[in-house]
C-alpha cells in the first residue's frame, strides 16, 4: 500500500510517503503558519503521489470523537489561526481518500507499538517532554480515548521543597508541563537546558519532577514499558537520574519483573524520530 502522513506539529508539519511495512520513501517539512498559507502546499504534496490513504497525527487539543459533529477538528489550540479547524475534513475532502485521525503523541505511541520497542506490548505509554508534555497511552493493544483524549502532561505535581519557580501553565502553575517542560527549564534559570547540560542541579531537579509523574502513571495505568521522548530528553543524563527516583518514589511498593530491571523499563524513542511518522502511517492503514 502506499500511504500518505502528516505529523502536524505547532512549528512544522512533516509530510511523508510511505507503506504499511514502516518504510518511508518521501518525506518534506512546511512551517506551520495558517491553514490558509500551509494546507494547499501540504494538499498539492499528496495530490503528486497516489497514496490510498492518509494518517494525521496532529497537535491539540483535537475532537477524536467519530461521532461528534467536529471530528477531526484542532479545538482550543492557542495556535489561534488553528483554533476549530477541521484539518481531518479539509484532507478527506481534497484528496477523496480514507484520513485517520488523532493526537501527535499517540501517533507517536502507535509508531512505537507498531515498529518499535513496544512491539508486542499490550500496555505502553509514550511521552514527549519538549515544548509542551504530552502522554500517549496504549491499554490492551489500543490507543486510549475518552471524552477527549489523555492530557497527561497537565497532572499536578507537588513542588519540590527547593524549587521556587511557580510554573509556566497559564492553567496550572504546578502540573507536569508546568514544572518541567523546555520552558519550564527556560523560566527557572533563563537559559535554554541545551546551554544547562552540565549543571548537575537543572538534570536532578528535573529528574524529581519526571520521576514524580512517572510514578503516578505507574500506579493508574500498570504499564509495561515507558518511553520519554521529546527534546528535553535529548538529555541523556536523565535516564538513570530519572530511574534511580522513580524506584525511590515507588519504595518497593509494586514488585515486578518489568520493575526489576528500570533500564529496559524507561527507555528513550526506538525509532530515531521517526515515531510520529510512522504512527501517521499505521493511522492511515488503519483508516483503511
Amino acid at each position: 500500500m502506499i500511504l500518505g502522513a502528516l505529523e502536524a506539529g505547532g512549528t512544522k508539519m512533516v509530510c511523508a510517503i510511505g507503506d504499511e511495512h514502516g518504510t518511508i520513501r518521501h518525506r518534506i517539512t512546511f512551517p506551520t503558519t495558517t491553514p490558509e498559507q500551509t494546507m494547499p502546499q501540504m494538499i498539492d504534496f499528496f495530490k503528486k503521489h497516489p497514496i490510498e490513504a492518509l494518517g494525521i497525527g496532529t497537535f491539540g487539543p483535537a475532537d477524536l470523537n467519530p461521532v461528534s459533529e467536529t471530528y477531526g477538528s484542532i479545538t482550543t489550540t492557542p495556535k489561534l489561526a488553528w483554533a476549530n479547524y477541521n484539518i481531518r475534513s479539509a484532507f478527506a475532502d481534497a484528496l477523496q481518500i480514507p484520513v485517520g485521525f488523532d493526537t501527535d503523541v499517540n501517533a507517536a505511541a502507535l509508531g512505537e507499538a507498531s515498529f518499535g520497542c513496544m512491539k508486542n506490548i499490550q500496555n505502553g505509554i509514550y511521552i514527549t517532554i519538549g515544548t509542551g508534555i504530552g502522554v500517549g497511552i496504549l491499554t490492551e493493544g489500543k490507543l486510549l480515548h475518552g471524552m477527549l483524549h489523555p492530557e497527561g502532561g497537565h497532572i499536578l505535581l507537588e513542588r519540590h521543597p527547593s524549587d521556587s519557580y511557580t510554573g509556566c501553565c497559564p492553567y496550572h502553575n504546578t502540573c507536569f508541563e508546568g514544572l518541567a517542560s523546555g520552558p519550564a527549564i527556560e523560566g527557572r534559570y533563563g537559559k535554554k537546558g541545551v546551554e544547562l547540560k552540565d549543571v548537575s542541579e537543572v538534570w536532578e531537579l528535573e529528574a524529581d519532577y519526571i520521576a514524580k509523574a512517572l510514578v503516578n502513571y505507574i500506579l493508574i495505568l500498570s504499564p509495561e514499558r515507558i518511553i520519554l521522548g521529546g527534546g528535553v530528553m535529548h538529555q541523556e543524563q536523565l535516564f538513570p537520574l530519572i530511574r534511580k527516583k522513580t524506584a525511590e518514589y515507588l519504595n518497593g511498593y509494586i514488585k515486578t519483573k518489568e520493575l526489576e530491571n528500570l533500564d529496559s523499563y524507561i527507555v528513550p524513542p526506538s525509532l530515531n524520530d521517526n515515531q510520529g511518522v510512522l504512527g501517521c502511517l499505521k493511522l492511515a492503514q488503519q483508516a483503511v
